[in-house]
């Protein structure tokens, strides 16, 4: 079968890096995670106190910034590269959770990383997860699909993911955290977050990761056989 682009968009917690990265793995596809990306980018200004309001400064930055995913075996998913170190730990501290919807907004920083993404998806078989894939990055993606999920059943996803890599945070910090980051990435100037006309919504408040996943697949079935005629 032919294949396709599939565009995973959606509101942070709501399994779009967990169902794309198992989407990815079950049609044979690559799969790339852009938050990651931006992620990547955050926890360099972090770490060399870049400035993000001295357009300069950012500009100078980025032209340092070299990001790659290397697939581990032993996990069995990529993790980021960031100028050749892994920094997959570091990028997913709540630190950089904190900034990356502000340093994301940034006009300059989003060009740079789509025009990456772009590049990565070339030669299409890949699963993309993000904000602004199916609308910005690949509109002409075969498949996008927005995900969705209650506010409270977020927090509670994302506060077990980082008690996991034994960051001990507050239900209602973390609550905060998702709504202050979602008035940004739907408001922001440049790509805002935003539902393609022709994507898919999957709300995945009381779905499992597994029926997720099976949803997306018969929709990219679906898809793959009408691309192949």
């Amino acid at each position: 079968m032919r294949k396709i682009i599939i565009a995973i968009d959606g509101f942070s917690a709501c399994g779009k890096s967990s169902t794309a990265k198992m989407v990815a793995n079950k049609l044979g596809f690559n799969y790339i995670d852009s938050g990651a990306m931006y992620r990547a980018v955050t926890y360099y200004f972090i770490e060399h106190y870049i400035n993000p309001s001295n357009p300069k400064e950012v500009e100078k930055a980025l032209d340092k910034i070299d990001i790659s995913f290397i697939f581990n075996e032993k996990l069995g998913f990529s993790e980021t590269y960031l100028n050749g170190s892994n920094v997959e730990g570091h990028i997913r501290k709540m630190e950089v959770t904190q900034r990356v919807s502000e340093i994301s907004a940034l006009p300059v920083v989003r060009r740079r990383l789509v025009d990456q993404q772009r590049k990565l998806g070339k030669k299409r078989g890949i699963v993309m997860d993000g904000r602004d894939i199916g609308t910005n990055v690949f509109p002409d993606a075969e498949l996008k699909i927005f995900m969705v999920a209650d506010l409270t059943v977020r927090a509670g996803r994302r506060q077990k993911e980082l008690l996991e890599k034994d960051q001990l945070v507050g239900l209602p910090e973390i609550k905060e955290n998702l709504k202050k980051r979602d008035k940004i990435d739907s408001e922001r100037e440049e790509n805002p977050l935003r539902k393609a006309k022709d994507a898919y919504e999957i709300d995945s408040s009381y779905l499992t990761l597994e029926e997720q996943v099976e949803k997306v697949l018969q929709l990219a079935t679906e898809k793959m056989i009408i691309h192949n005629e």
